[in-house]
This record gives C-alpha cells, sequence and structure tokens, in this order.
C-alpha cells in the first residue's frame, strides 16, 4: 500500500513555489533558511572543495585525433638534421615546419602555433606526457574517464560530482563539439555517476541547444512545469535517494533554466569590435573554433564548472589523425592558433586566468619515424606527447619534462595521464584518491588506482 502523503514544510514550499511559477532556481534561496544544508535539495549546488582550491573551473580543449608533439610543442633540431636516416627499425621523419622561441621563457615552438607561442609565458608546458595505449577509443577513453578498458565518469563528471556548479540556471558540465569523437559521446558521459553530471553537448551554429526557444504560451509553459515539479517532488517523498528519480527532476529544473539563460550566453553580437578580434570572429559568426572559444570564456564567467571544447570528429579531414600527411596539421592549427592565444588573453585581461584552469591536451603524439622512407604521414604514438596548462595556480612560463633527441621516448619527468588528471583535480581542491563514487560494489574514481599530483609546476 502506498505511502500516505504528508508533505514536510520543505516540500510545501517547494510545490507552492512551483505553483506560483517561481524559477527552480530560486528555490535555493526559499530553502535555505529550512535546512541546515541547502544541498540536499539541490544535488548540484556548489560544494566545498576539500582544501582550498587555486582553480574554480576549467576550460578543457581537447584536440581530437592526436596532434604531433615533434610538429607542435617539442621540435627537434636534431630530427631534422637526420631526415630520413634509419634510427633502429624506422626511418625518421623530419618536421616540415620550422621553430623558434617565440616568448622570454625560450620555449621552441613551431610556426603552426605563432599565436600560442607568443603566449608561452603564461603556460605551463608538458613535454613528457604518456598513456597507456595508442587506438583511439581507448586512449581518449583514458584522456575523459581515465580506464581504456570500459567508459567511465568523464572527468567533467567528477567535476561536477565533487564541486557542483556556481549557476542555477546553466549546466555544470558544457560540451561544445560541432563533430562526434571516436569513442562518441562517452567522452563527456556521467557513467555510473547520476545523470545530472552528464555534459550537455552545444553544437555550433544557427541553433547551438534544439528546442531552447521557449514557447509563445510562457505563461501556460510555466503552469505545466510547476505541476510536473509538484508530481514528482510529491513522489521522491515516497522513494528516499532514488538517484535516477532525482536526475530526472534536476533535468526539468536545468531546461528550464537554460531556456531563460541560454540564448544570452550563445549571442556574441553584444562583444566589443575588439574582442571579437582577439578571437579572430566576425560580428555575425555562430560558430567554428573561435565561437567555442568565446562561448568558453562566456560559460565561465557565467558559473559552468566545467568546459570543454572537442575539436575533430571521425572525418579524417576534421580531426587531427595525420596518417596520410603530417601537413594536415597546418589547416587544423591555423583555424585554433589566434582563438586559443585569445581566450588566455581575454581571460587574463578579465583577471579570469588565475582562477581559471586551461587545459590543452590530445589522446597521443605521434611517431617521428616510419618504416618506408617515403612516408608522408605519422602514426600514433602513445610513449611520448605534449600537453599543456594555464592559469588556475599552475606555475607558467615553465616547460616541465622532455624527449629525447627524436621525440621517441621520454627523457626526463614522465607524466601519466593519471598524473595529469590528478593534478588537474589538486588545482580545484580535489584529492583524487578520495573523489570516489561506489559503484558495482567497489569504489572508483577518475585516476583508478595510480597517479600523483605533479607538484613541480603547481604553486
Amino acid at each position: 500500500m502506498p505511502k500516505p502523503f504528508n508533505p514536510s514544510r520543505r516540500t510545501a514550499i517547494r510545490s507552492l513555489a512551483s505553483a506560483s511559477m517561481l524559477l527552480p532556481g530560486m528555490l535555493h534561496e526559499m530553502l535555505a533558511e529550512d535546512a541546515p544544508n541547502a544541498a540536499a535539495g539541490d544535488p548540484l549546488a556548489p560544494k566545498a572543495p576539500m582544501f582550498p582550491a587555486k582553480a574554480k573551473r576549467v576550460i578543457f580543449l581537447y584536440m581530437s585525433g592526436g596532434v604531433s608533439h615533434v610538429d607542435t610543442f617539442d621540435p627537434k633540431p636534431k630530427l631534422t638534421a637526420d631526415h630520413h636516416k634509419k634510427y633502429k627499425d624506422d626511418f625518421l621523419h623530419a618536421s616540415p615546419w620550422t621553430s623558434k622561441a617565440y616568448s622570454q621563457n625560450g620555449a621552441q615552438v613551431t610556426e603552426l602555433f605563432p599565436h600560442v607561442g607568443a603566449c608561452m609565458d603564461d603556460i605551463c608546458l608538458v613535454r613528457s606526457m604518456y598513456n597507456d595505449i595508442p587506438n583511439h577509443p581507448q586512449a581518449i577513453l583514458q584522456v575523459h574517464g581515465g580506464s581504456t578498458v570500459q567508459p567511465r565518469p568523464s572527468i567533467g563528471s567528477w567535476v561536477s560530482y565533487g564541486l557542483g556548479t556556481m549557476s542555477k540556471n546553466l549546466p555544470s558540465y558544457v560540451v561544445l563539439a560541432p563533430e562526434i569523437p571516436y569513442a562518441g559521446s562517452a567522452a563527456w558521459d556521467s557513467g555510473f555517476l547520476p545523470a545530472f553530471h552528464q555534459g550537455v553537448r552545444v553544437i555550433p551554429g544557427q541553433e547551438a541547444i534544439p528546442n531552447i526557444a521557449r514557447s509563445g504560451y510562457a505563461d501556460i509553459q510555466d503552469m505545466d512545469l510547476g505541476l510536473i515539479n509538484f508530481f514528482n517532488q510529491r513522489h521522491a517523498d515516497t522513494h528516499d535517494a532514488d538517484p535516477a528519480l532525482a536526475a530526472r527532476i534536476k533535468t526539468f529544473e536545468t531546461a528550464y533554466g537554460m531556456q531563460k539563460e541560454a540564448p544570452e550566453v550563445f549571442d556574441i553580437s553584444k562583444e566589443s569590435d575588439a574582442t571579437l578580434d582577439l578571437y579572430g570572429l566576425q560580428r555575425d559568426t555562430k560558430k567554428g573554433f573561435g565561437w567555442m572559444c568565446l562561448t568558453a570564456r562566456r560559460l565561465a564567467e557565467r558559473g559552468v564548472r566545467f568546459i570543454e571544447i572537442i575539436d575533430g570528429g571521425y572525418d579524417k579531414y576534421t580531426n587531427w589523425d595525420a596518417h596520410l600527411d603530417i601537413r594536415m596539421h597546418e589547416p587544423l592549427a591555423k583555424k585554433a592558433d589566434k582563438p586559443i592565444a585569445g581566450l588566455l588573453k581575454d581571460l587574463k585581461s578579465r583577471g579570469m586566468l588565475e582562477d581559471t584552469l586551461v587545459v590543452w591536451t590530445t589522446e597521443f603524439g605521434r611517431k617521428p619515424g616510419d618504416a618506408s622512407p617515403d612516408e608522408e604521414g605519422r602514426t600514433h604514438w602513445s610513449t611520448a606527447y605534449s600537453s599543456w596548462m594555464a592559469g588556475g595556480g599552475v606555475k607558467a612560463g615553465m616547460v616541465y619534462g622532455s624527449t629525447d633527441d627524436y621525440g621517441l621516448t621520454i627523457a626526463s619527468n614522465p607524466v601519466h595521464i593519471h598524473d595529469f588528471q590528478a593534478t588537474i583535480l589538486n588545482q580545484l581542491g580535489l584529492d583524487h584518491t578520495k573523489l570516489t563514487f561506489r559503484h558495482a560494489g567497489r569504489d572508483y574514481r577518475l585516476t583508478d588506482v595510480s597517479g600523483h599530483v605533479v607538484k613541480d609546476i603547481v604553486s
């Protein structure tokens, strides 16, 4: 026999608020005095970090397909000098691009990234990255979820789970992805974490999020949603601690809030000409890498906790998977270089870089040599590659780790992907060994059973 409906004061306030068409986000203030822990009524309410944090949010720039380190952020003069010489079992292949030190710290960057190169004094470049499998789906899963074996919650979902969101009307985790990467939506899935921690995909274009505009009968919609919320809360009272039900209720609230705030976030028409130029944008632009970088800044300043930009999909001409010809990197770098630098400069000028961690990474590098002397492309190489961070308490103007003269192996200070993830969480005030979730009889974490914070690169 069903449990009699005997609403608590808290439930009654919720129902009355819904019936009177108040925004769901407003309930946070109404209920604050009614309960010692306001987060109990809002699973995405902001949570205190485990220890003092350097960063409040992350902008995660993921280049899908495998960016060649020796052609971008780890150029090798000896590789150029020994072009077509045989080394071990392969013929070495020089980079077609020259390099130079673009900034005061002396870090060499190739001409593919001159604008980012000019920002190297604000960047901590890690040249000694490695992961476990040089195959796209598994490597992408490991970069995002820590495991090559099975899809697990993405890093953005873990951050949402650990810290909640600072925005009432926007998701905690937003993914700007014009195309689906090799691993599909598993790259931003919440896995076994509650569904409201999943990344919300935004597709740049005329309508970034389908059906975001409110109907012409807003009052009727308000009444409908108020009634739905009333019955949802009534049902929740008879099903204590049901995560699926909590996710459903939160989804309605987030969708409602997004209809109010998201259209303004994606409208860049009020940005200054100087700001648009910083990202290489025309005023009427509604897509492209520059639009995604500017939108990431706009989402960050409105309280979204984790924003990911995914560059590249399955199409070999739109991702960094340069098997056929390494020169395929050139158009991709050209479209990304100025916007990324613009994002860093924009955040810095607004005082946001101090507490925003910007991360640039890919799933692996590319091999400097090949069995054929005539090969023009490069194959996958997970033994060594480059990534970088900026802001959020990471040491600026620093190069950490190194590879050998050809970029084949790590020569100093190896950084496994789990170490990289542990460091990102650390800057947000989260201990990667304690940020766990019990599932299927065991505790899981982003870094699996390994990983160490790279203390030398953080302040």
